[in-house]
């Protein structure tokens, strides 16, 4: 039953967030594409164009902890409407700035709307499935980023080029416009589709809340040792730990991510073959995503899915760095994305596995928050060197070197973590309190 329960579940939840993501995540880097002609009608020199999209990460944190704070006493489903539902509003209101300051202000409003949709939604899995498969179901959640990057990357150059001078608007305007409507739509869906907590799921039998509810005390009870009060995750360095490798993972992401358009047009192609083009190294990461995270869970190991990705990632962006021709850039960028992707979902096993209930919501938020000011550092470091050198390279070089360090702090953490929780997860798969491995679940 509980395979078929987990199966349920996953078919429930999973789909509707993962479009609400893959929303989200478009409606943050599709400031990547405006820039290929915004940049040049609002006057923004690639170190502002760098530093505003950086901006979304100074609002997005200053609100974290208190917006993951908030969802735990009033549940998912409002306050995940709330945040999609203004986030969407303030994405389109982009499309209204006509300088550098008002770009710099909508991007800062952007990411204090947006703040709390991701760690919340991490929070709230946690609530739905046990730790032994929560790579997988992470994994598959997050698979929304490299397919919304995938999609959205042509679709944005097909929308700039189709829409240019509809009602007097240029055709990055449009692209604000058109992309934040269905984060609305599915902002008010959220209303109707979420719900809270196992024990109003009236989408389930009474046996299979039953079930679910004690699967989920039963997954609580075997990680007696984790944190449970906020004032303590808070001050954990563990955690504070986390949240520096996280900067890296982010730093990674979004420099190339939000540079990448700009890295691609460069090679002199158009803006809709600039679309196609750069959805390759995000093709590319959504399979070996998946397959990697299932792999984590199948073996029961996390540390190392962690490590190994990242430090791939940082050797293949200097690597890109290095490559001299489009297509050896492109294939060393694609290798790189496909690292970072990798290592995000498993990641997000180490802090789930050491913090419950409110220290789980203040320190997830909290990690997400430390993280993401690798995605201001990232682009904004990218334009910086950009406008000192004239090229992208040395910029790529520099983050590949923070790639590395966070690959390289993960190991020591993982065995931290897994010594002072009494987790098994590194040493293979999990293990009921007789010592039998427990049976491996089906996969949704």
């Amino acid at each position: 039953m509980a395979d078929a329960l987990t199966s349920k579940v996953a078919r429930r939840l999973l789909p509707f967030l993962m479009l609400c993501y893959f929303f989200a995540y478009l409606d943050r880097v599709n400031v990547g594409f405006a820039a290929l002609t915004m940049n040049r009608d609002l006057g923004l020199s690639a170190t502002a164009y760098g530093f505003g999209a950086g901006l979304f990460f100074l609002g997005y944190v200053a609100f974290e902890v208190p917006s993951n704070l908030i969802l735990e006493r009033v549940g998912a489903r409002i306050w995940i409407a709330r945040i999609m539902v203004t986030w969407s509003l303030v994405s389109a209101s982009t499309a209204l700035v006509v300088g550098e300051w008002s770009f710099y202000l909508v991007r800062v409003g952007l990411g204090l709307a947006e703040a709390g949709f991701f760690p919340g939604i991490i929070l709230y899995l946690t609530y739905w499935f046990p730790a032994r498969q929560r790579a997988g179901i992470v994994g598959t959640f997050m698979m929304a980023v490299p397919l919304s990057a995938a999609i959205g990357a042509p679709l944005s150059g097909l929308v700039m080029s189709l829409t240019e001078g509809w009602l007097g608007l240029a055709g990055w305007q449009w692209l604000y416009l058109l992309e934040a409507a269905p984060s609305l739509l599915l902002g008010i869906a959220t209303l109707f589709v979420l719900t809270d907590r196992p024990e109003r799921a009236s989408w389930l039998t009474a046996d299979e809340r039953a079930s679910l509810v004690a699967r989920m005390a039963e997954d609580r009870r075997l990680s007696p040792n984790r944190t449970a009060h906020l004032s303590a995750a808070l001050l954990d360095p563990r955690v504070l730990g986390l949240g520096l490798v996280y900067f890296g993972l982010s730093t990674g992401l979004y420099a190339v991510g939000l540079w990448l358009p700009q890295i691609v047009s460069g090679f002199g192609f158009t803006t809709t073959a600039t679309g196609f083009v750069t959805a390759v190294p995000y093709i590319v990461s959504a399979a070996g995503m998946l397959a990697w995270t299932r792999h984590s869970d199948r073996t029961g190991e996390r540390t190392r899915h962690v490590a190994i990705p990242t430090v791939a990632a940082g050797l293949a962006l200097f690597a890109a760095s290095r490559a001299g021709t489009p297509l050896l850039t492109i294939a060393a960028l694609s290798a790189a994305a496909l690292g970072v992707f990798a290592a995000l979902p498993t990641f997000w096993t180490l802090p789930t596995r050491l913090l419950t209930g409110s220290a789980a919501a203040g320190g997830i938020a909290l990690i997400n928050a430390l993280g993401s000011l690798g995605g201001f550092a990232g682009p904004a470091l990218m334009g910086w060197i950009r406008d000192a050198t004239g090229r992208f390279d040395d910029a790529l070089a520099a983050v590949a070197a923070v790639l590395v360090l966070a690959g390289v702090a993960v190991l020591r953490l993982g065995r931290d973590i897994a010594r002072d929780t009494g987790a098994c997860a590194d040493a293979g798969p999990a293990r009921s309190p007789e010592g039998d491995a427990r049976p491996e679940p089906n996969r949704p």
